[in-house]
C-alpha cells in the first residue's frame, strides 16, 4: 500500500488497472483487505483505488476523534490531490453513508454513478440500535460485536471470509467499534433509512444496491417498491449466504459493478 498525507492523518491506499475509476471504500473497521479478491476482476477494465479511512488500514493513528461528515471530507481531499476528475465510488456497508455524502456534493458531474454493497436499506428496529449501543459500551462491546459477527459470517466455511471477521476486523479497538456505532446509530436517527438519504440527494443519478444480506422477501420488497418509484435505483440481490460479497463471489460482482457502469 503506499500513503499519502490528507490533512493531519495519513492515509493508504492503492491503485492498479487502467480506464475509468472506481474508488473502493470499505465499512466501519475493515479495509482495503475486504476488496483483495475483487480488485483482480475489476482491474481487467478498470482502474481501481482502494483507500482506507482515517485511522484503518495500515495507518492505525489518527488525529483524535472524527465523523462520517469528516470521512467524506478526507476522501474528497484525496481526489484533488490525486486530480481525479470522474470516479465511480464503490461502498461496503456504512460506508455508504460517507460514499452518499461525497456523491451529493461533488454531484453528477464528477460522479455519474454510485454504487453501494451490503448496506441496510431499510429502517431498523430497535433491536438493531440495541446492538449499535452495546458495541459503545466498553463493558459489553466485544459480546456486541460478536452478535454481528455471528450474522454476517452466517453458516460460511469460505476462510477469506472467516479471517476478515475474527483476525482483520476484530484487531480494531473499541474505540473505532465506538464511533463506528455512534455515527451509524446517529445516521439511521437522522435520514430514517438509506433510501430516504439517496432521495433527497441534490442531483439524482443511478444507483445500484448491491447485497446478499438481509434474506427476508420483505426486505428485497422494500427495495423494490422503492425503485418503482424511482427509476433511478436500482436493488440487485445476489445469491451469497455472507454480508461480505466482494469475498464471497468477486466475480458475480464484478461483473454487476462492470454492467451496472457501463
Amino acid at each position: 500500500m503506499k500513503s499519502i498525507e490528507i490533512g493531519a492523518n495519513t492515509l493508504s491506499y492503492d491503485d492498479t488497472g487502467e480506464g475509468p475509476v472506481l474508488l473502493l471504500l470499505s465499512g466501519w473497521c475493515q479495509d482495503h483487505r475486504l476488496f483483495k479478491t475483487l480488485v483482480p476482476e475489476l482491474a481487467n477494465t478498470n482502474r481501481v483505488i482502494r483507500l482506507d479511512w482515517r485511522g484503518h488500514g495500515e495507518h492505525r493513528s489518527h488525529d483524535g476523534d472524527f465523523t462520517t461528515s469528516e470521512q467524506a471530507d478526507d476522501v474528497i481531499a484525496f481526489l484533488d490531490k490525486m486530480n481525479i476528475d470522474a470516479l465511480v465510488p464503490v461502498s461496503t456497508s456504512h460506508g455508504g453513508w460517507a460514499n452518499i455524502e461525497i456523491t451529493d456534493r461533488l454531484g453528477t458531474a464528477r460522479i455519474p454513478r454510485s454504487v453501494v454493497i451490503d448496506w441496510i436499506q431499510t429502517t431498523p428496529d430497535e433491536a438493531f440500535f440495541s446492538m449499535i449501543d452495546h458495541i459503545q459500551d466498553r463493558t459489553n462491546w466485544e459480546n456486541g460485536r460478536g452478535d454481528f459477527f455471528n450474522y454476517w459470517i452466517g453458516d460460511t466455511e469460505n476462510q477469506d471470509i472467516v479471517n476478515h471477521v475474527n483476525d482483520e476486523m476484530a484487531k480494531y479497538s473499541f474505540e473505532m467499534w465506538a464511533r463506528s456505532g455512534r455515527e451509524i446509530a446517529k445516521a439511521y436517527r437522522k435520514w430514517g433509512n438509506p433510501m430516504q438519504r439517496m432521495a433527497v440527494l441534490k442531483q439524482k443519478r443511478p444507483i445500484t444496491h448491491i447485497y446478499s444480506q438481509p434474506f427476508e422477501p420483505e426486505y428485497a420488497q422494500a427495495q423494490l417498491d422503492f425503485a418503482a418509484g424511482n427509476d433511478w435505483y436500482m436493488p440487485n440481490k445476489l445469491p451469497g449466504r455472507t454480508h461480505f460479497p466482494t469475498l464471497e463471489q468477486p466475480k458475480i460482482v464484478a461483473e454487476t459493478i462492470r454492467a451496472f457502469v457501463a
